[in-house]
């Protein structure tokens, strides 16, 4: 195989990749995860890729004395959510990964 087959096959092999990375980026935002807090008082909906789909506060939490514990539950679920977000695109990279046939611990830039 000459040079210039070669490079033909890295380009190939770079634009089947870069599909691939362009497909999990759309797969991850329709993957949704749910972040709780206070026990299931306050439940935010994300995707995997962090967008916030909804918030659930429930009623028995509007209470206006109550402010600073709701925003601190919000946030906490918040964290929740983009923890298991965080978690749901590194399976799906490390899935994108083995089906490339890369030996473990090997990152591709924008892979992991």
């Amino acid at each position: 195989m000459n040079m210039e087959e070669m490079m033909k096959k890295a380009q190939e092999a770079a634009e089947i990749i870069q599909k691939q990375m362009n497909e999990a980026q759309v797969k991850l935002d329709t993957v949704e995860v749910e972040g709780v807090s206070g026990g299931g008082l306050v439940k935010i909906r994300a995707s995997a890729k962090g967008r916030i789909l909804g918030v659930s506060i429930d009623d028995s939490l509007i209470v206006p004395e109550d402010k600073t514990i709701l925003e601190d539950l919000i946030t906490a679920a918040f964290n929740d959510a983009r923890a298991k977000a965080d978690q749901a695109s590194a399976r799906e990279m490390q899935s994108i990964q083995q089906g490339m046939g890369l030996p473990p611990g090997f990152n591709l830039p924008g892979l992991g």
